[in-house]
């Protein structure tokens, strides 16, 4: 699933290419096609992301509610020459974009984009996006974020810190790749209790995300290995997944550490592998005295 840089990454993607245009809407498939019909023609004010969840917004305050889930993808294509033919849609398109020659703006290149598979792709009010969004915890990309919200949710739990991490009520956008290589990060096992956790123990892993995070914004990718893990330190081979990026453990499982060289663990914590290297993020020890 896809973190919450990446919808991040994506919002921008449209102000850039959609932003103050009007745009043709339509729906491929047929799903959508009563919303799109609503919207065809009108302008797009702008696009946001909090954790994984995307709005567009219409003029006449009408979003475009979208969550990738598992195999989503939004497609853009933009800086078409305007003579440009958009080529027909391919495969189970729900949501098609594409821009309309507008004297106002003096725009007239072309851009275009496709939505498939994600789980939610649904007309909405403003009213309904508060209420997506008031059941979404802080998002650390976002500039209004306020950490001392999760922070008051994970002091008061036994959950481990490894669940709560990936729990969207409590944190917005932080994923599987993230909540691995964060805890790493900072010689955490994900199954200490929230509890036991420090304030300053928090904010460290707060201002951690913030900075990893805008940084897969901008590049596009997952990178978490310091400078001195990179491959071009340590004289090894790069990285080679699917999801990219330089990381500690995440789907590294049997390798060695890139630290200590001890092979990295994994396990399932409600239904989401778990990747820790034991020697690094030793079991917490609770010091109280029963």
């Amino acid at each position: 699933m896809p973190e919450g840089h990446t919808l991040h990454r994506l919002a921008g993607q449209i102000e850039r290419a959609f932003g103050g245009r009007r745009v043709r809407v339509s729906s491929p498939q047929g799903r959508f096609s009563e919303a799109a019909a609503l919207l065809d023609g009108a302008r797009i004010e702008g696009a946001e992301a909090w954790g994984k969840h995307l709005f567009v917004e219409f003029a006449g305050e009408r979003f475009v509610h979208i969550h990738l889930g598992l195999i989503g993808a939004l497609d853009l294509h933009d800086g078409l020459d305007s003579d440009a033919a958009v080529p027909p849609p391919v495969g189970q398109v729900r949501l098609r974009l594409v821009t309309v020659d507008d004297a106002a703006t003096g725009q007239d290149d072309v851009a275009y984009a496709d939505l498939r598979g994600a789980i939610i792709c649904a007309l909405v009010t403003p009213e309904q996006r508060e209420a997506t969004l008031a059941k979404s915890g802080p998002d650390p990309l976002r500039a209004d974020a306020d950490p001392d919200r999760a922070w008051d949710r994970i002091r008061r739990s036994n959950r481990p810190i490894g669940a709560l991490l990936m729990d969207q009520s409590v944190l917005a956008g932080v994923g599987n790749v993230y909540r691995a290589e964060v805890l790493f990060r900072h010689r955490m096992h994900p199954m200490r209790p929230g509890k036991t956790l420090r304030r300053g123990q928090w904010q460290a892993i707060w201002d951690d995300l913030v900075e990893l995070m805008a940084e897969g914004v901008e590049s596009g990718r997952i990178d978490t290995v310091r400078p001195e893990h990179t491959p071009e330190a340590m004289g090894r081979q790069p990285r080679r997944d699917d999801h990219g990026g330089e990381v500690y453990v995440y789907r590294r499982t049997g390798q060695p550490c890139l630290v200590c060289e001890r092979p990295v663990r994994t396990a399932a914590l409600e239904g989401r592998n778990l990747f820790w290297c034991a020697r690094c993020q030793p079991t917490f020890r609770s010091r109280a005295v029963g």
